[in-house]
């Protein structure tokens, strides 16, 4: 199997997980696994998949004064990350095309307007989304830093993770794509 750098590809680690090691103690990143959108040598954005808030689909729809005519109302929001904590991004499977989507790859895509919102209010959603708010941002170089270091393991990303596992289950999940079990990592760290 051939290695693959950061650098030996023009979407670096764009839909990867990045999945927190026992040692990356950060208050914010501890036990996370983060869904990365973007990764360009100009630095990196993602999207903590595994970190639930105590809001509702349907509290956040009210706070925009957006009346939730279709089921659903009981999915929770995610918290992206620290950065712009205000700020929601909807992940979805890529096709319908709403006025702030990015395609992030063949098959999956991020909105930021809130005609996606809109549309999710009325049923005319995508079928499948994780709603967070805030983003995990990484300067020029620093997440590269930061996976030299051992803070991160790297997986390629599953729809069945990013959008039918409950929370408490995707950490382990992600790491068993690359074989790994996080238990064992969890026991063994610290002893020489």
């Amino acid at each position: 199997m051939t290695e693959r750098t950061p650098e030996s590809t023009t979407d670096g680690l764009r839909n990867q997980f990045l999945i927190a090691m026992p040692s990356l103690q950060d208050g914010y990143f501890a036990q996370t696994v983060t869904y990365i959108c973007e990764h360009t040598e100009e630095g990196a954005m993602g999207l903590v998949i595994n970190q639930p808030l105590e809001l509702s689909l349907e509290q956040m729809l009210l706070q925009l004064d957006l009346q939730l005519t279709a089921g659903g109302g009981g999915q929770r929001i995610f918290r992206g990350g620290p950065v712009q904590p205000e700020h929601g991004f909807v992940l979805h499977p890529a096709g319908d095309g709403w006025s702030g989507t990015r395609d992030l790859s063949d098959d999956l895509a991020l909105t930021t307007s809130r005609d996606i919102l809109e549309a999710i209010a009325r049923g005319e959603g995508p079928e499948h989304t994780l709603i967070a708010l805030g983003y995990a941002g990484w300067g020029p170089g620093q997440l590269e830093s930061e996976i030299a270091e051992n803070s991160w393991l790297v997986a390629p990303a599953k729809h069945t993770i990013l959008f039918s596992l409950p929370p408490n289950q995707r950490l382990n999940a992600a790491a068993r794509l690359i074989g790994i079990d996080m238990n064992l990592i969890s026991q063994v760290a610290g002893h020489a």
